[in-house]
């Protein structure tokens, strides 16, 4: 799937939203502030139950913006929906909008994210959806990915190549199957052993 399945809806007494330059002082102060009484952990929760009842799960959950250009992202799949652009199956437009009514109503009725008007998209995560946890590099082996680590490993903290395995809290990627400007230079490894603990972000990488 790709993004272009999303559903978009505002909230909160959403009004017009107009671009603003040259914010004061005590405007980015205000901003910042609201931004922090955001628990976004507390709006993962929502999101998750809102998911569960419906078969679905949720990828990531992201803030950007502030004040009238707050935007809170919601990216959800389908447990065992491969990311194939020709699978029938998968998350559709359906699924996002009924996702985005129930769990936009459950977020305004617990007061999840305070602070006035927001706008709210629902989508699926894309052909280079996020890994976050334990359970989506197993399901995903046998796939490219790129990858940054916490801290160096053989001095360097990027990576891309195919996810051969995952067990006991360790990825080994096969860089010899990265697109050319990633692969190992000459003499070096083709392979390499990632504590997942080690991992920061994650995504994988779109074979087309």
């Amino acid at each position: 799937m790709c993004r272009s399945v999303s559903f978009v809806e505002a909230h909160q007494w959403a009004k017009a939203h107009f671009l603003v330059y040259g914010r004061t002082r005590a405007a980015c102060s205000a901003q910042i502030a609201e931004n922090m009484a955001l628990d976004l952990e507390k709006v993962r929760q929502v999101a998750e139950r809102v998911a569960s009842s419906s078969g679905l799960e949720v990828v990531d959950v992201e803030v950007c913006g502030a004040g009238k250009h707050r935007m809170l992202r919601v990216f959800i799949d389908r447990p065992g929906a491969a990311p194939e652009p020709d699978r029938p199956d998968g998350v559709t437009h359906e699924d996002c909008a009924n996702f985005s009514r129930e769990f936009g109503t459950i977020v305004d009725v617990e007061d999840a994210v305070p602070g006035g008007s927001y706008v709210l998209e629902v989508s699926s995560p894309g052909l280079d959806r996020k890994l976050t946890k334990a359970a989506d590099f197993s399901r995903f082996r046998g796939q490219r990915m790129k990858l940054m680590t916490r801290e160096p490993v053989n001095n360097n903290r990027h990576f891309e190549g195919k996810l051969e395995s995952f067990e006991n809290g360790k990825l080994l990627l096969d860089l010899s199957a990265a697109r050319k400007k990633m692969r190992p230079k000459e003499g070096a490894a083709p392979k390499v052993e990632i504590e997942f603990s080690n991992v920061e972000k994650a995504n994988l990488v779109p074979e087309i």
